[in-house]
């Protein structure tokens, strides 16, 4: 075979032959031993990668519920000075692979949007929801963040048996709910959610930096940045900022 389709078919699969790598790691050819090095550390990545995904399925499929619907849940934005916090829902199929899937912090912008299109594709069911500054404002932002949760439940189109939610508090749900601690990052039904409810805030902020165009929304989504700082200072507060957060931060 010419080394350009070698270097093809190695690119397009995952395994190859016993037959085929046989062949390749008794061709002499220098480029032929690096582009079948290059194909063996990528599929050692794969394989890496498939069982820490999986890995993350252990708790959601353990014995205790086996024949149940676990929905996984977290939120996104309890930290900013501004903008309504999200949350969402998901429930997947039983260590369904995605690749990539993970904390949404640990995620580049433009992976968690690419990984919250597969989650939306292949999720059993999901749902986003969220609570407004005035409710924040109301109830606190834990509070707010437990009604925002309460919502995306609530879109499921179908209900789950079981919530797992991200955390240490178990927020009162009207079904059976367990908080994982750093569930986000250990939990993929809980990882999913925190990827959905992260996409779809940054989404809102960036609608937000439409009609508050000087506070920079787009880019740091309500976090308190110096840009953030230097623009309430500049420009005053907006209707969309949480004042109680600013009292404890002033500027």
């Amino acid at each position: 075979m010419k080394i350009k389709e070698i270097e093809a078919l190695l690119n397009s699969q995952t395994d190859i032959s016993e037959e085929l790598a046989v062949k390749l790691l008794n061709d002499q050819r220098v480029s032929v031993q690096k582009l079948y090095a290059k194909y063996l550390k990528r599929r050692e990545q794969e394989q890496a990668e498939k069982a820490r995904v999986f890995k993350l399925y252990e708790f959601e499929t353990s014995a205790q519920f086996v024949g149940r619907r676990v929905a996984g849940v977290d939120e996104a934005g309890r930290g900013p000075l501004a903008g309504p916090v999200y949350a969402a829902a998901v429930i997947l199929p039983p260590g369904k692979f995605i690749a990539d899937l993970n904390d949404s912090k640990k995620l580049s912008a433009k992976k968690r949007e690419e990984i919250a299109e597969v989650i939306k594709t292949c999720a059993i069911a999901w749902g986003i929801g969220y609570a407004t500054v005035e409710e924040i404002e109301k109830l606190n932002i834990l509070y707010a963040s437990h009604l925002a949760m309460e919502r995306a439940l609530a879109a499921l189109q179908v209900k789950p048996d079981h919530v797992l939610v991200d955390g240490s508090i178990c927020p009162r749900f009207n079904l059976p709910v367990t908080p994982i601690v750093d569930g986000d990052a250990s939990c993929a039904c809980i990882a999913a959610a925190s990827i959905l409810a992260k996409t779809a805030r940054d989404r809102a902020m960036v609608k937000l930096a439409e009609e508050y165009p000087q506070y920079g929304f787009d880019k740091h989504k309500g976090y308190g940045t110096r840009e953030h700082y230097e623009a309430i200072k500049k420009y005053g507060i907006t209707p969309i900022h949480r004042l109680s957060f600013l009292q404890k931060k002033p500027v």
